[in-house]
Parts: structure tokens; sequence; C-alpha cells
């Protein structure tokens, strides 16, 4: 919390993206008792115990509610599951009649299983580690919501957005002010700070970023502040590396950096003042070693002196072994 206000420390906090997840020996426990993945999701006790396996093991300074960004439209009526092998599902939602069939407004009762989970995590969390909620940003969870499932480019969705854009335009504000909501009620019962993930900032192009990605994540920032106002709020825009001042000038305390981006020139575009997150290549953290030394120590050199949270440029490979990652806490946390 203190690097999102701007302080630089030595050595940064750290915590990784799906820190909670297939790497674990514990979790894979926990997912197989469940069930399900969504009844992992809606289970609050269950939640909040995957959430807090990573915490155990490794002491991270950040800690992530364990959830999905395809939440939010599951709630609104779009019936999202996670087929083995076969990745998300959702309903496809392609046209204005079946967006008339969601509901018009987040429905709470429905999220509330994941509110009681973000409770019983902040309750056990030591109180020097930061909760984090978090969201997907309306153009990536649209991306999904349009195909009914994960694609390599979203061409259904650039597709829907350039010869609907009526339609579009509705899908998308149904999202922002949804996520306005899911977010507000996160931080309401306990999240710290919020994340929202722009997983598929680097599909658009120039001509639909502006409406599709920025517009609306600054108009949930805009709306999450006016009713929390001091909220911590992480952008992270995977594939937008030359727009990153773009996404900080819309207020994100912290701006996210994937591992395909130069990280000396992003860090020399973002704001004063603005943190940083992330870029350590998740492929590294899974070969660990020595290479994995060389790349934590090249995010640290060029982070030293300024608000950084070190965070991985991506998700942990499920392949990662979990002695590496033992490996790259002791890197960071032995920095000279």
């Amino acid at each position: 919390m203190r690097v999102l206000a701007g302080e630089a420390l030595w050595p940064p906090p750290v915590w990784i993206m799906r820190q909670a997840g297939r790497y674990l020996p514990e979790y894979l426990a926990t997912r197989a008792e469940a069930g399900s993945f969504t009844r992992l999701c809606y289970t609050p006790e269950l939640a909040a115990e995957v959430t807090l396996q990573p915490i155990r093991r490794f002491g991270f300074d950040g800690s992530i509610l364990f959830s999905d960004i395809l939440i939010v439209p599951d709630a609104l009526g779009a019936e999202f599951r996670l087929d083995a092998g076969e990745g998300p599902r959702l309903r496809p939602t392609v046209d204005r009649e079946g967006l008339d069939r969601l509901a018009s407004s987040l429905p709470l009762e429905r999220v509330a299983p994941v509110m009681q989970a973000v409770r019983l995590i902040r309750a056990q969390l030591p109180a020097e580690t930061t909760l984090l909620g978090f969201c997907g940003a309306p153009w990536t969870v649209a991306a999904y919501m349009v195909a009914g499932r994960g694609t390599p480019d979203q061409g259904p969705a650039l597709a829907a957005a350039r010869t609907d854009p009526g339609f579009f335009a509705a899908l998308i504000e149904r999202l922002v002010e949804s996520s306005i909501t899911y977010l507000v009620a996160q931080l309401e019962a306990g999240a710290q700070a919020v994340q929202i993930f722009e997983s598929h900032a680097g599909s658009l192009p120039e001509d639909l970023l502006e409406t599709l990605s920025l517009r609306p994540i600054g108009r949930i920032m805009a709306g999450v502040l006016e009713r929390r106002p001091g909220s911590r709020i992480i952008v992270f825009p995977r594939g937008q590396g030359r727009r990153l001042a773009d996404y900080a000038a819309l207020g994100a305390a912290a701006i996210g950096i994937d591992q395909d981006t130069d990280l000396p020139t992003a860090l020399a575009s973002l704001p004063a003042g603005v943190a940083s997150q992330g870029n350590l290549d998740p492929n590294l953290l899974l070969e660990g070693g020595a290479a994995l030394d060389r790349g934590v120590d090249r995010v640290l050199e060029a982070v030293r002196g300024r608000p950084h949270i070190f965070n991985l440029g991506h998700g942990i490979s499920k392949d990662t072994p979990v002695e590496n990652v033992a490996r790259l806490l002791a890197r960071i946390r032995s920095a000279a």
C-alpha cells in the first residue's frame, strides 16, 4: 500500500499473478475437493483457502482474491463454466436481443459468496499483507462474452464492434456499470486495492483503443473513486506497452507491465508518482536457476529508486516448480 501511494521501497514488495493456482499441490487438492472451478469460486471457505495457500507457503506481500474475471458476466446471466482441457465457456452474447436477456445491472446477491470470501480472507491474512480485489476490463470480458470462449485474436468481438457498434457499446456500458458495483463491493468487504485486468488490450487496433479500452477503464476508475475516495487501482493493459502513459493518466495508482515491454522505456513513460508493477517473464520463473536470477536482477536494477511492485509480466505457468518461486523471493529479498 505504501508503494501504491507512490513510495519507493527497497527491496520492493512482491506478489505474482495466479499465485494461487495449479502449480501448488495444495491448490490441486482443494480444487478436487470443490469438484468444479466455478464451485471453487463461489464457495467462500474454499476460495479463501486457496487465496491463503501461497501466503502461508511463501509469505507474499500481496494476496489477490481467488476468483475469475468471468464472474461478472456469469452473475449477469451468461452462464460461465470452465471445462477441463477446453478453457472458459459462456453462453454467447452476440446481439442486442442476447444482451437484453441478461440482467440490466449486477445482482449483488449473485456475487455475495465472493464478498464473503473477501471478508474471510481479510480476517485471516497477516496485518502486513495487502488484499487485492479485481475485475476484468470491459473489452476483455466482452471478448469472451461475444465468442462464448477465449479466441486467439478476439476476432468475433472485433467484428461485432465494427458491424454492430450500437450493440457493442451497450455491452461495454453494461460491463462498466457492473464492474464499478463489483469493485466497490470488494473494497467494502475488505479489499485494500483492486486491479483491472485488460488482458486483451494488445488485440485492439489504434482506432478502437480509446472507445473500447481507455475510456471504459477511465469510467470504472472514476465511478469507484466517486464512491470510495482514495481507493488504489492498478491497471494491467497487457500488450499496450506503447500506451502505458495513457492508462496511467486515467488516475491509476500503478500500471502493470507485461514481459514483452521494454522495462526502462516503460518506466520512463510513466508520470511521477505512478507505481509500476510486473515485467518478469513467467518463462524465466519456469526455467529457474541462473536465468531466473539474471531476470530478477535486471528488473531490480531498472526499478531501484522508484515505486515498484515486483510481479510477473503475466500469470505463473502451472508447470512452475515451487522451489523456483522460493528462489525468486529469496533473490528479491536479499537484494543489496
